[in-house]
């Protein structure tokens, strides 16, 4: 089925035809770089799942659920639960570090993936199912965040949360095989259950915007599976998902499923990060090692860095003076401290401890910001970013302009750097047999018969909240 199909002459309204888009997608439409990218948001957010399983966030969520009966596999242990609330866990964990995948103004594969993993597994889905859910989702992501130029951001708005929950919605529903009618009332239930707000970010609340969309989306479209019913134009209505989310309501609300664009996991793809920190950090970031790999500072030495960034980036980095690991996150000073200090940012430096470290808290002192005025409407980004050093004999040193981080889709990592970051993860996560493997199997993901070859490989702890 090309995305071609879906012409403005058929005057479709955009939930509907959104859901036609959807209910039509099958393995063998999907070019392979779509493929490729959706393999790699598997390896990437499974790898960063496994990694945040034990972040205090987690036991607080089993706790709060109590003892649930269901199939799906929760963080890669023995225990199984509803798929709502295998997702739910799973997408938390996913999103429970920041280091996962950035793209499309949010998190998209730590709520897709979780989605896809728990009902995928309960309905036998094969890899390659799995894979075609995945671009479902994406695409119906991109689809929505990119009809507004303007900041969801600047509104209050937590992208991951809102989009994340209709995305999730549309790749189950791919998985359940559900009809053009059934679809796209899986996507007006999920568009009620959208949240999540800017003021969590940098508190155990921020993934959770994670796991609510990947629940919602299993929730959306089991309920219309089973009859439930919404709003044949919820997105496009006045009152509906795109006027309540757009942050000036000028929105477009008219055009064509996929009009005048390639697909769009093609053209956006995935960024995936090296530091476990909120994105919009990383540009200054590498920027900020390179110049410290040349020079090795003295922190003593550094009378000021003035970082240059966009306005929405610094909206989003909120907390000018942090004290724990996940406020520091959301922080350029922080970010630029520990680039100067450790000369990485990196599990070991967003914790407690570091961030309250003297040397770390004396420098975020010196860091400024600069607002770069030339922002690009839809990323939000500005054409790029740099940090200038102030010495304390008055000497300045620039950096260079750092146009995209190393792991951005521009400049991705190579398949080696993937491997490396997963089997750290994983590691991290109590993966400690067969590593490779894990990853091989997520790498050939759509060549797989079913994702229930995935209960090989077990976390050891399984003593879970009950």
């Amino acid at each position: 089925m090309p995305i071609t199909d879906y012409s403005a002459s058929e005057q479709a309204a955009l939930t509907a035809e959104l859901a036609r888009f959807i209910s039509a997608l099958k393995f063998e439409d999907l070019p392979q770089a779509a493929i490729a990218t959706a393999r790699t948001g598997f390896v990437d957010c499974i790898g960063v799942m496994l990694a945040g399983a034990d972040e205090p966030v987690i036991g607080k969520i089993l706790s709060s659920i109590g003892h649930c009966i269901g199939d799906a596999p929760v963080l890669f242990s023995r225990h199984t639960m509803h798929p709502a609330h295998a997702a739910w866990v799973n997408g938390v964990a996913a999103h429970a570090l920041d280091w996962d995948d950035a793209a499309l103004r949010g998190h998209p594969s730590a709520v897709l993936v979780p989605a896809i993993l728990a009902e995928g597994h309960v309905l036998g889905s094969s890899g390659a199912d799995a894979v075609t859910a995945y671009v479902a989702g994406y695409e119906t992501w991109a689809e929505l965040a990119h009809r507004d130029a303007e900041s969801h951001h600047r509104k209050g708005w937590h992208p991951t949360g809102i989009f994340g929950a209709i995305a999730a919605a549309a790749a189950c529903a791919s998985l359940q095989g559900l009809d053009a009618a059934r679809t796209m009332h899986t996507l007006a239930i999920a568009a009620s259950r959208s949240s999540g707000l800017m003021s969590n970010f940098g508190s155990m609340t921020k993934p959770i915007h994670a796991g609510n969309a990947a629940h919602a989306g299993v929730i959306a479209a089991r309920l219309a599976a089973a009859g439930a019913t919404g709003s044949t134009n919820t997105l496009e209505d006045p009152q509906g998902f795109l006027s309540a989310v757009s942050p000036s309501g000028k929105v477009d609300k008219c055009s064509s499923v996929h009009q005048n664009r390639s697909w769009h996991i093609e053209e956006y793809g995935l960024n995936i990060k090296q530091y476990p920190m909120c994105y919009c950090t990383h540009r200054p970031i590498d920027a900020m090692i390179a110049l410290q790999r040349e020079h090795g500072w003295d922190p003593a030495r550094i009378a000021n860095i003035d970082v240059s960034i966009s306005g929405r980036n610094a909206t989003v980095l909120r907390n000018h003076h942090p004290q724990t690991g996940l406020e520091a996150k959301f922080s350029i000073e922080f970010a630029i401290a520990s680039a100067l200090i450790a000369k990485r940012v990196g599990l070991a430096q967003v914790n407690d401890d570091f961030v309250r470290e003297k040397t770390v808290q004396d420098l975020m002192k010196r860091v400024s910001v600069t607002i770069n005025p030339d922002e690009d409407p839809e990323s939000g980004y500005a054409p790029s970013d740099h940090v200038v050093v102030t010495l304390d004999d008055s000497r300045t040193i620039r950096s260079a302009d750092v146009r995209e981080a190393r792991g951005a889709h521009a400049i991705p990592l190579t398949a080696d750097e993937l491997k490396e970051k997963f089997e750290e993860c994983a590691r991290a996560g109590g993966i400690l047999d067969d590593v490779s493997g894990l990853f091989d199997f997520l790498y050939g993901l759509d060549r797989q018969p079913g994702l229930a070859g995935l209960r090989k490989w077990q976390r050891p702890y399984e003593d879970l909240a009950a």
